[in-house]
């Protein structure tokens, strides 16, 4: 069974190898990684949880890759509501979702069952994280609740990401 570190490794790896691009690049995972159906398909946790072993070590500066991490990850979140919103019933017509038809009733049900907390919860579950947030659109949460939730997965998640690395340079000393 992989260890953390295992885990966190690779995405050092590349924060080490391009640490002047580690904020742009920490925006960018976790806007992808919160983005409808492109968040099934991008790899990241290692890179952004590689952000928080660097700011533990002392390599990169909290606050800008912090900022990154939830305001990638919730504007990733609310374009995704923003489609769902937009497209309706359309959705289902996406070819994406026809090659899964379990997807959306999945996420759906787990939407109606958990209501606004969905949006947290599905943050940290990786096919829900891609569905959710654009069911809440296509199912007409208003705006206003989707997004208070939204912001705050935003930062529960991102601090978790970030705070899995950190534990990989205190574990390790």
């Amino acid at each position: 069974m992989p260890t953390l570190y295992d885990i966190v490794a690779p995405g050092l790896d590349i924060l080490k190898a391009y640490q002047a691009w580690a904020v742009p690049l920490v925006f960018a995972l976790a806007f992808a990684r919160s983005l409808a159906v492109v968040a099934l398909i991008v790899p990241g946790n290692a890179i952004l949880m590689g952000a928080g072993a660097m700011i533990a070590g002392g390599y990169l500066d909290l606050m800008p890759v912090a900022l990154a991490i939830v305001i990638g990850a919730g504007l990733g979140n609310w374009l995704s509501y923003w489609i769902g919103d937009t497209f309706q019933d359309r959705i289902h017509q996406f070819k994406y979702f026809r090659k899964r038809p379990d997807l959306l009733p999945r996420g759906e049900a787990f939407f109606h069952k958990y209501g606004a907390a969905s949006i947290v919860l599905a943050r940290f579950i990786g096919p829900l994280r891609a569905t959710v947030p654009i069911l809440a659109g296509m199912l007409g949460m208003p705006a206003a609740t989707f997004q208070i939730a939204n912001w705050v997965s935003a930062a529960l998640w991102g601090g978790a990401m970030l705070g899995a690395g950190a534990m990989v340079v205190k574990t390790a000393t």
